[in-house]
């Protein structure tokens, strides 16, 4: 039962294996159930509408025989010998008076039980047309008509044929075609489901190929496909298009990012500068002007920053960013980190490395710029009275950095995505934070462009874990 619950679960009841399965199981269906109707109403028509046929033929015929029989012999001698006539080992007459007594009746009666012959005889009426009904576990055709010999009315007729055994036969083969039009259905809609299964796969394959590709796969990114149907390859051939057309939007996207951070850096630089220099000589200045030309120098610097990192993904994404590899001790890295975090930031942030020294190959500013981003994010997404821990540990080949926060936590269905550009948790919080949904996506392509990788680890309420893991120098 388990199995079945198991495979029930993972049918996708919209999937369009499923609905051509289910669809042309229903015409088979359909189909059969048809052909099976058609086949037992034929051999309904074989088996038993013959016996009616006779049975109806003897009540026509009846009524002439005695009116022959009567002018040669005594009524009763007359109504028996034409009954004796007409009869056969399964057929039974019998004839009843106006007061509804047996007045003659076939020879062969006493073939049947007893019980059977009391239930038969005590029927008053019967269908002028042959029916088929069950007495006593047996089948029987029954046939009545009234009985008039020269204008004068005798009685009713009865006539009976006993087709117990072509009924039981004719229900058995109802009960075998429908069996095997169920078997057959069955193998139709299984022998179905793995040709249409097999007619999906190019498909299948297509959604494969496709779900692996990233935007860095983009321009050499192609779809093939050698063995599938001409209408696959059209669509293969489609999506190739559309992989060249994103390909071309996708460059002239980096191009642009590209042109714009570097165009936009060098006078925001210069305004901020100037705005530096006006600020170490105040005298002059209100108040109000000070604290305008503050905010204007946060926004500026704000602003390059962000120019920066912009630069920094497009050369990422051209393969032109550059890293000076060389050995570095991670405690030292982190103690440094540490204390500049300290000098912006009224946080505690607390340090948990072991006393050997941690070397890594790494490009030491770069790895800088990661903690700090870090650390920041830390600090921002946190409550105030609350510590932020920078933990430094080895593992077999591997150095970790861990920097821990106490602060909100990031909901399990955006922890996958908080490495995107420009993504972000909370639109309105990183507004009043200062967020660009650019940080955690600069720390990602740095690690990876080092050699390491970087994760996170977050529950609500709880806090987050952001890991840094890169390889050890060898010695």
């Amino acid at each position: 039962m388990e199995k079945i619950s198991n495979i029930l679960r993972k049918v996708d009841p919209g999937s369009l294996r499923l609905r051509l399965t289910a669809g042309i199981a229903a015409f088979s269906a359909l189909g059969l159930g048809s052909l099976s109707v058609w086949t037992s109403l034929k051999m309904q028509d074989i088996l038993i509408d013959n016996h009616k046929r006779h049975v109806e033929k003897i009540a026509d015929r009846l009524p002439r025989d005695v009116q022959l029989y009567i002018q040669m012999m005594p009524q009763a001698s007359g109504l028996d010998k034409s009954i004796n006539n007409l009869i056969d080992n399964d057929t039974f007459i019998w004839i009843k008076n106006p007061e509804n007594q047996i007045i003659a009746k076939s020879t062969n009666w006493n073939q049947l039980p007893n019980a059977t012959t009391s239930q038969l005889m005590s029927l008053t009426e019967m269908s002028v047309k042959p029916e088929v009904t069950q007495v006593q576990q047996r089948y029987y055709v029954l046939c009545g008509a009234a009985l008039q010999v020269q204008s004068k009315q005798l009685g009713k007729l009865f006539v009976v044929k006993d087709i117990t055994r072509e009924q039981t036969m004719f229900l058995a083969l109802v009960r075998s075609l429908g069996i095997a039009s169920l078997l057959i259905i069955i193998v139709i809609s299984l022998a179905i489901a793995v040709y249409i299964r097999r007619s999906l796969q190019p498909l299948r394959q297509l959604s494969q190929m496709a779900a692996v590709i990233s935007a860095a796969d983009l321009p050499e990114a192609q779809l093939s496909l050698k063995q599938a149907p001409s209408e696959v390859k059209e669509l293969t051939q489609t999506f190739n298009m559309l992989l060249s057309r994103l390909a071309e939007s996708w460059e002239q996207e980096r191009q642009f990012v590209s042109n714009v951070s570097h165009e936009l850096r060098t006078p925001l630089t210069i305004v901020h500068g100037y705005l530096q220099s006006v600020l170490r000589r105040p005298s002059n200045l209100t108040a109000t002007q000070v604290e305008a030309l503050e905010t204007a120098a946060v926004e500026a610097e704000h602003t390059i920053r962000l120019l920066q990192d912009l630069l920094d993904l497009a050369r990422a994404d051209s393969g032109n960013l550059h890293f000076r590899m060389n050995p570095c001790v991670l405690n030292d890295l982190v103690a440094e980190v540490v204390g500049m975090a300290q000098k912006y930031s009224d946080r505690t942030i607390l340090i948990e490395s072991p006393n050997h020294p941690i070397e890594v190959k790494a490009d030491y500013n770069r790895l800088k710029q990661v903690l700090l981003n870090l650390i920041d994010n830390a600090v921002k997404y946190s409550e105030a009275d609350t510590s932020v821990i920078v933990r430094l540990q080895q593992q077999d080949k591997a150095a970790i950095i861990q920097v821990d926060d106490k602060g909100y936590g990031i909901p399990l269905q955006h922890q996958a995505r908080i490495f995107e550009r420009f993504y972000r948790v909370d639109e309105t919080r990183a507004r009043s934070t200062g967020g660009s949904g650019l940080g955690l996506s600069i720390v990602k392509t740095l690690i990876e462009g080092m050699g390491g990788s970087v994760t996170v680890r977050s529950r609500l309420g709880e806090g987050s874990i952001f890991t840094i893991s890169l390889p050890i120098s060898p010695k």
